[in-house]
């Protein structure tokens, strides 16, 4: 089978789900069924907030900050919403993802740079993904880092094979996957016990402590807003259900939206309980953790193995599950902006090139998946300005064009996301 045809059978719907769909738009059916054949997208999509990344962020400014930073991630969470919101909208209005409609818009040139800084973002991802999978299997099995990478490769070339069988048995994979570590970290908070008036009071009250907490909101803010999973959401809405006019259309984005709430209510639900199980363990104990496998030892003597075990495997399948929507993302660019295609393996194989050179070198890997946030922070306003851009502009939306109010805030939103990531990155270069 050729990629091309595994590309469309990615983004085609099958024939009974293109039914059931129309059904639920003429008003067929009732209740909570009307909400199934939408949902999906956004779980994949919302991989992208819970990869390695995330847990070196969010370990890091628990036991340094106890539940002080929680409300980044709120914060974090509620902007998720509504950037993924307006990529999937762009996908329903016009039938096209971002890179697609950028490559109609601007001249020749933005879309050749615009392909490349985005395929090294997706290249950073990829490294963090990677090396996040491999830390898992070393910290649950023992297996060192270059077996433990080559076994993750294998793995992440398995769950890659799950898109000969659509879309439908890729989401299906991924949504389990991710049930998985929420289970593994509802089980992790269970035995932490957190003192939940302190859980709240992080969750509700905005307040930093010092620059370095100030550095941590932004590298929980940079692992959250993902630059590929904005191009992907609209790759996923493009073709999935079409709407035959504006009215059908205004119905799919109601339901895709109750589809990216619950996704982010999850992907925010497991970053919360990284940081209140940091707090609840390492800050009340005094003790500052900044490395994931020291994190895995301290779970093991504060929690018993059973935590220690639960950790690792959900660092093992956040990096597996996000690896593969990593590729996907990079097809979806590549495609948009220069209108090409590799096979998909082939570019699984190349994106695996720098993370086996990472581990090679002996790097350590926490650290590589630190530097690998402030690398993605470089393509976020690549991302988001042209897709705020393009869903105020009527001429392109239709009657899905944001209100006002909609894009004043996404505005908002975005420069404040910039400013935030900036200010990391000169810090960073400085420092």
């Amino acid at each position: 089978m050729s990629d091309k045809t595994i590309s469309k059978k990615m983004v085609n719907h099958t024939p009974s789900n293109t039914l059931s769909a129309q059904a639920v738009l003429r008003g067929d059916v009732k209740g909570l069924k009307k909400i199934l054949p939408f949902l999906g997208p956004a779980f994949i999509a919302g991989v992208a907030y819970i990869d390695p990344g995330n847990f070196a962020t969010n370990i890091t400014a628990g036991s340094k900050y106890g539940y002080m930073l929680l409300w980044v991630i709120v914060f974090s969470n509620l902007m998720a919403v509504l950037i993924q919101s307006l990529s999937a909208k762009l996908g329903i209005a016009t039938g096209q993802n971002l890179p697609e409609v950028a490559h109609e818009r601007f001249p020749k040139a933005a879309s050749i740079f615009l392909w490349i800084q985005s395929e090294i973002v997706i290249i950073a991802t990829d490294l963090a993904e990677f090396i996040g999978a491999a830390l898992g299997l070393y910290l649950i099995f023992g297996i060192t880092m270059l077996p433990a990478a080559l076994i993750t490769a294998a793995g992440s070339f398995a769950i890659l094979e799950l898109q000969r069988r659509g879309y439908r048995s890729f989401e299906a994979a991924i949504s389990a996957l991710v049930m998985i570590v929420v289970l593994a970290f509802a089980f992790q908070t269970f035995l932490a016990k957190p003192d939940m008036s302190a859980v709240f009071g992080g969750m509700l009250t905005p307040k930093f402590n010092g620059i370095e907490s100030i550095l941590l909101a932004a590298g929980i803010l940079g692992a959250t807003v993902m630059p590929h999973a904005i191009y992907l959401h609209s790759s996923l809405t493009q073709s999935r259900i079409i709407g035959r006019n504006e009215r059908e259309k205004r119905e799919i984005f109601k339901f895709e939206l109750i589809d990216i709430v619950i996704a982010m209510v999850i992907a925010g639900a497991i970053n919360i309980s990284m940081l209140v199980i940091a707090s609840a363990v390492f800050f009340k104990n005094g003790m500052v953790v900044e490395d994931l496998s020291v994190a895995f030892r301290r779970f093991h003597e504060h929690l018993g193995p059973a935590a220690a075990l639960s950790f690792g495997l959900g660092l093992l399948i956040a990096g597996l599950s996000s690896s593969s929507v990593g590729t996907l993302s990079g097809d979806v660019v590549m495609q948009g902006f220069i209108n090409k295609r590799i096979n998909l393996y082939l570019r699984r194989a190349i994106t695996m090139v720098p993370p086996l050179l990472i581990i090679i070198s002996g790097v350590n890997p926490t650290s590589a998946l630190v530097i690998s946030q402030v690398i993605l922070s470089f393509g976020i306003i690549f991302a988001l300005i042209p897709l705020i851009l393009f869903t105020s502009n009527k001429e392109i939306m239709g009657e899905l064009v944001n209100h006002k109010v909609t894009s004043v805030v996404a505005w908002m939103v975005a420069g404040f996301v910039i400013c935030l990531n900036i200010f990391l990155l000169v810090h960073s270069f400085i420092s």
